[in-house]
């Protein structure tokens, strides 16, 4: 029996599909997704999955920030290998022993006595894809803002750069660098179009124990998503505010503006 209908029925929102990445629209045949859609899943999934596991380039970012003026330190969570990471969250949030022993050892570090106004960590996280691309960008704008505060100065630490490690590896690393504040830039759980995502969590007063209610998280920083300038004007906001009302967390609320033109200026 012939029929005039065609074999792939496109959806009636398929006009939406240019203001996002996510999947929607993707049409019909028959009951099933068409090819096309089901390729481009398989293929999202693929990109995620080598996201997770793609080898983080430590010394690379490493020399990259040193180039933007700051020094580092090359640091381990506790996790040994990436397999050990997946499996055991909680070692991902704790430095290994010889990690903490450089930290306990350098002169910046004098736990209880504040030297430093905020201190930067750089992690791997789930996708060290994301800090190949855009912890870079995100720092240095966020240097040229801390740097340009008519306010006050901003005494920034050493950033830390640790592999295998979670979003509160960082307040070891705050509380043993004796920072009064610390933002960690880390690669965030891969999504089917996002592989590349990274996010930021600050806190304030780090130290071992702290809890997510007590951090601020700026997130989907990356080209499609948003930008480093846009994230940066964002967590200079939280900085500022954080070191005027002394805490961070649900008590601090993002009342920043950001243009939408920023917000968007990587779509």
């Amino acid at each position: 029996m012939k029929t005039d209908e065609p074999v792939v029925i496109a959806s009636p929102w398929n006009s939406l599909r240019r203001f996002t990445d996510a999947r929607i629209a993707l049409g019909r045949a028959g009951h099933s997704l068409p090819t096309a859609a089901h390729l481009g899943f398989q293929l999202a999934h693929a990109q995620a999955r080598d996201a997770v596991h793609l080898a983080f380039d430590a010394l690379g970012v490493s020399q990259s920030i040193e180039a933007l003026g700051l020094p580092t330190l090359s640091l381990h969570s506790a996790a040994t290998d990436r397999n050990i990471y997946l499996q055991r969250p909680d070692l991902g949030r704790k430095l290994d022993v010889s990690s903490r022993q450089l930290l306990a050892a350098s002169p910046l570090s004098d736990i209880g006595n504040p030297l430093c106004d905020v201190a930067f960590v750089v992690a791997d996280g789930l996708s060290a894809l994301a800090i190949h691309q855009n912890a870079v960008p995100l720092l240095s704008a966020i240097l040229s803002r801390l740097r340009a505060d008519a306010g006050q100065a901003w005494s920034i630490g050493p950033v830390a750069v640790v592999q295998q490690g979670r979003v509160a590896v960082a307040d070891e690393i705050g509380e043993l660098l004796g920072a009064k504040t610390v933002v960690i830039l880390i690669g965030e759980r891969p999504g089917l179009s996002s592989p590349d995502s990274m996010g930021l969590y600050l806190t304030w007063e780090p130290r071992v124990g702290r809890n997510d209610s007590q951090r601020n998280c700026i997130s989907n920083v990356r080209p499609a998503g948003l930008s480093a300038e846009a994230a940066a004007t964002k967590l200079h906001y939280l900085l500022s505010r954080s070191r005027t009302l002394c805490l961070s967390g649900v008590e601090l609320k993002d009342e920043a503006q950001v243009p939408a033109t920023d917000q968007l200026s990587g779509q």
